[in-house]
């Protein structure tokens, strides 16, 4: 049976609730002082924290915590901190960009949260793009483009709040087509991993985070 398949989870909806609820929460706190505050800093500090709550809450619901699905998490961290390093250090991948300090603490130019991004980012595409009655090869490339879209929208934000700089200040075309190549990897093992591809907070927390840094790129 491909996991994709599986009916959906029964979820108490007082739980679910209160997830998106926090989720909510976090996100509009921050939209609102990173779009109408003086003092960005003060909730610029907290963007970690944000980022760990939310991939914790999407672990909460993934149903089936399986050792394979902890090995995907764990793949695709490295494969995401490799591909930074990489990027960082040469230019080989993405261009010519450096990381701020919003992030956290970093290995070798990458932060280690960039990691768990990757993580999160590829978890949200590839679990929507799972819903669609569609073949294997159609949801990952699904996959890959919802990934993209998500950098698309996160891109003109990342200077302003020093989460990374380009080089020149300009966002290259190369940016895109590496996270698509790279994306289609990382969807690949996604699809191809054996764990239930069901999870029902997925949908707002993409929207949420979408909308979070589309807005915010015509506001801050």
């Amino acid at each position: 049976m491909e996991f994709s398949n599986l009916p959906a989870p029964v979820v108490s909806t007082g739980r679910l609730r209160l997830a998106q609820g926090l989720v909510l929460l976090f996100h509009l706190t921050g939209f609102v002082g990173l779009a109408f505050s003086q003092d960005k800093s003060f909730y610029l500090k907290y963007t970690p924290l944000t980022l760990l709550l939310t991939a914790g809450l999407l672990a909460i619901f993934q149903p089936g915590r399986n050792l394979s699905f902890w090995l995907f998490a764990m793949q695709v961290f490295l494969l995401g901190m490799v591909a930074e390093v990489v990027g960082t250090n040469t230019g080989l991948l993405f261009g010519h960009y450096s990381y701020g300090a919003t992030l956290g603490p970093q290995y070798m130019g990458a932060p280690w949260l960039i990691g768990l991004n990757w993580v999160v980012v590829t978890y949200l595409a590839g679990t929507l793009a799972a819903y669609l009655p569609a073949s294997f090869a159609v949801r990952v490339i699904v996959g890959a483009l919802l990934m993209v879209g998500f950098d698309l929208c996160m891109e003109p934000v990342a200077g302003r709040f020093d989460f990374w700089h380009w080089t020149g200040g300009v966002i290259p075309l190369r940016n895109f087509r590496d996270w698509f190549l790279l994306a289609l990897v990382l969807q690949l093992l996604f699809v191809r991993t054996p764990f239930p591809k069901r999870n029902p907070l997925v949908p707002l927390v993409y929207l949420v985070q979408l909308l979070f840094f589309f807005v915010l790129s015509f506001l801050a």
